[in-house]
């Protein structure tokens, strides 16, 4: 089939022939004494002094060696999974772009996200570091593209309704309401299978299940992650790409539907959180390579929350190992402590297959879940609890109808995560132990 591509990649918008890629992930050092910055090709302003990786961090990151023909939407959507993306200015001419988030905070979770694998745009590798700016300011009539896709893009994150008097396409977007995405395929000229379309969507987070099926004579799917913010990234970098060159284009939307009943792992329907689904009649079963794909989608999951967090004053590190399983001693040997078996551990939320704790998977956050509260436990016992962690608790909220569960928020991430460890599982009384995990929730 000529001019398929063998690896899959994402075909660039507007009848270009090159493809990108979405895979996620690194900034060396690079130092830069004085630049003309470019707003959509008019020189108009200088930024002088140096950007340093090294250097202290910032809310202003410098993004360097993009593509030629990126947009303003590929280079805001790296930044859209770590907070708000509050400024942006597009360096066309020297192929650089400065990127402001909403907090110094989230601007170094993302730096430490991409310490690891260098990102790419477009099958280009890119360089993402700190500005010596700690804000951008821009001309906005020199820069009238720019801040109209930022606005676009704010008002997805605020859920509110798109601006009117945008003019460029990437204003007619919904706000991401729910991690399931209802794909399209138009100018199906070559297959388009579930695979291939893991393989294009897990770049934008883990992707825990996909159902494809025809209406209308359409190839379709419906493709949940495990976070709405992953939706939201994927549907802004992907809509109206082509998966092959000038053919397969996706047409992407927000489903209402906020989870997916996947009764069986074939090729036309795969749950990822349930490698013991059958396959159902007359289905062939799954390839083994398949069957590993499930244990590495949640390995993925847990890198992509973890690496980059801070626990005990340091900066966690998390990358796919080469082996497959750890191995445990064979029993009645010496471990030295050194190794741990989690299988039938109470702390193990994941035990049961097709639990609805694989719909409720959040990164770190300072706002914690609690559940399997006593009622003789009140709002001062917890937060009395959590403050005995080292930290400090901002905030409380049980749920108005169930007090069984409850809202706490931590000062700090890292409070958070430690109280985490400290906490779940902790025995509350009259045979209750206390569950805590990360919410996606504030209060």
């Amino acid at each position: 089939m000529d001019g398929i591509v063998t690896e899959v990649a994402v075909g660039v918008k507007r009848g270009s022939d090159e493809l990108l890629s979405g895979s996620v992930l690194s900034s060396p050092n690079s130092n830069m004494s004085s630049m003309v910055v470019t707003a959509n090709g008019n020189d108009s302003k200088k930024f002088k002094g140096e950007d340093k990786m090294d250097g202290a961090p910032s809310r202003v990151l410098h993004i360097r060696k993009l593509p030629g023909e990126v947009t303003e939407t590929e280079v805001i959507a790296l930044g859209l999974p770590f907070g708000k993306v509050t400024n942006i200015l597009m360096l066309k001419g020297k192929n650089q772009a400065f990127l402001e988030l909403a907090t110094e905070e989230a601007a170094i979770t993302m730096v430490n996200y991409y310490s690891a694998v260098t990102p790419h745009l477009r099958n280009q590798p890119i360089y993402i570091q700190y500005s010596n700016h700690k804000e951008l300011k821009t001309d906005n009539t020199l820069n009238q593209r720019a801040q109209a896709v930022l606005q676009a893009v704010t008002a997805v994150q605020t859920a509110n309704t798109p601006l009117s008097g945008t003019a460029v396409s990437e204003s007619a977007v919904t706000p991401a309401q729910s991690p399931v995405l209802r794909i399209i395929i138009d100018n199906m000229y070559y297959p388009v299978t579930l695979d291939v379309l893991h393989q294009i969507f897990t770049k934008f987070g883990a992707v825990l299940k996909i159902i494809t099926f025809t209406k209308n004579n359409q190839f379709q799917a419906l493709l949940q992650y495990g976070d709405p913010v992953n939706a939201q990234q994927a549907k802004l970098a992907l809509d109206g790409q082509n998966i092959y060159n000038a053919c397969c284009t996706l047409r992407i939307d927000f489903s209402k539907l906020v989870n997916l009943n996947v009764k069986y792992n074939n090729d036309k329907s795969r749950d990822y959180t349930r490698p013991d689904l059958p396959s159902g009649d007359g289905q062939p079963a799954l390839d083994p390579a398949i069957a590993a794909a499930f244990a590495k989608e949640t390995s993925l999951l847990a890198m992509n929350h973890l690496n980059g967090q801070k626990m005990y004053g340091k900066i966690i590190r998390v990358t796919l190992s080469k082996h497959q399983t750890v191995q445990l001693p064979r029993e009645g040997l010496d471990d030295q402590g050194l190794t741990k078996d989690f299988g039938n551990s109470p702390l193990h939320r994941f035990k049961k297959p097709g639990s609805k704790n694989f719909q409720n998977i959040f990164p770190p956050s300072a706002t914690l879940h609690l559940s399997n509260i006593p009622p003789s436990v009140a709002e001062e016992d917890l937060r009395t609890l959590f403050a005995n962690t080292g930290g400090t608790v901002k905030a409380f909220k049980f749920f108005q109808r169930d007090h069984k569960m409850a809202l706490l928020q931590m000062a700090t991430v890292e409070e958070a995560i430690q109280a985490l460890i400290d906490l779940h599982n902790y025995n509350l009384g009259e045979n209750h132990h206390l569950r805590v995990s990360f919410s996606k929730s504030t209060i």
